[in-house]
């Protein structure tokens, strides 16, 4: 729950709330803590973004890390597309095929893109 709340950018009871209205399918473990489907996740972070006319803008440089959720994979025979959402902001970076099925990416996969200057790269979170 804490791991989406901070994807999304809202709170934990939050997420709890929509977890319980439906909004976000769950599941409860064997010791009865909640865990959130991934690809649900994804689903919902892409809907309730802002568009992005009403996202703020900064004027930082330098490298910028944003942790969020995996969205959307389009693969062809090299490359691909991976739309991330992280907090308010899509992020979509191009990298190789082969990267995407190294990580193992897909929609609900957790990642942190690293943005400098045009290039967006992916990596995963440190467990």
């Amino acid at each position: 729950m804490g791991q989406a709340a901070e994807i999304l950018g809202i709170s934990a009871d939050t997420v709890r709330r929509l977890a319980d209205r439906g909004e976000l399918e769950m599941v409860r473990t064997p010791g009865g803590r909640r865990r959130l489907d991934g690809a649900s996740l994804a689903r919902y972070a892409k809907s309730a973004a802002p568009p992005a006319s009403a996202r703020p803008t900064s004027r930082e440089s330098a490298r910028n890390h944003f942790p969020g959720l995996v969205t959307k994979v389009t693969k062809d025979k090299v490359m691909a597309q991976v739309e991330v959402q992280a907090g308010p902001f899509r992020v979509v970076s191009l990298i190789s095929r082969e990267a995407v099925d190294e990580l193992a990416l897909v929609p609900g996969s957790l990642v942190v893109a690293t943005v400098k200057s045009t290039n967006v790269m992916l990596g995963l979170p440190k467990p």
